[in-house]
């Protein structure tokens, strides 16, 4: 995917350290510091340009969010909607999320969520997509034991896959959707990309796994 650079996004993150955390190396194991209580801490994975987690973390103040976005002409629109918010129980990190155990420790994170990831339709690339199996051992090795995979998409094939790749690395199905918006789902906050989508009409699928 190839993105266009937008001319000072670096300075941008840098002037809100409250917001972007700048070495979250340093806060593995003890992110509850950075938050000032002992709330819950879910994450976001590709958090894109933040309207999920900036709906959630307005909807659930008991609940501590984390959102990760590795490209920083994306993620300063996520910042843009934060400081505008000044939500004390969100921020953001300007990371790969390959690098995920590098930033969190085990048990630092109780619920993780996936929102409309690339679906790398390649199979030669099925290494990259955020449900592989190397993925799932990563958020495994950061979340709580029982802890939770909340996952979204309109691509039909990284869905299936996604349930299968799930079902072969031995997580529990908890729900599923294959047409959320015509469920009886309480309580969605949609992406950009499920607002562009379902005004479509495109069908948008949901699950919620956990790890045992």
């Amino acid at each position: 995917m190839r993105l266009r650079n937008k001319p000072g996004a670096q300075e941008k993150l840098d002037s809100y350290p409250q917001y972007i955390i700048a070495n979250p190396v340093e806060h593995k194991g003890k992110w509850h510091e950075v938050f000032n209580n002992d709330n819950p801490i879910h994450i976001e994975v590709g958090t894109g340009k933040g309207q999920f987690l900036v709906g959630m973390a307005k909807q659930n103040p008991h609940i501590n969010y984390i959102g990760i976005e590795l490209y920083k002409s994306v993620i300063v629109s996520a910042l843009d909607k934060l400081i505008e918010e000044d939500l004390p129980n969100l921020c953001l990190l300007n990371v790969d999320a390959r690098e995920l155990e590098e930033f969190f420790a085990k048990g630092d994170v109780s619920q993780v969520y996936l929102n409309f990831s690339d679906p790398w339709p390649k199979v030669r690339h099925a290494k990259r997509r955020l449900t592989y199996k190397a993925f799932l051992q990563s958020y495994e090795n950061i979340l709580i034991d029982n802890g939770e995979i909340h996952f979204k998409t309109d691509n039909q094939g990284l869905f299936e896959y996604s349930l299968t790749s799930f079902s072969e690395y031995g997580l529990l199905l908890k729900y599923i959707s294959l047409d959320l918006h015509n469920s009886d789902f309480e309580g969605n906050v949609m992406t950009e990309y499920e607002e562009k989508f379902s005004k479509k009409g495109q069908r948008i699928y949901r699950c919620e796994v956990k790890y045992r």
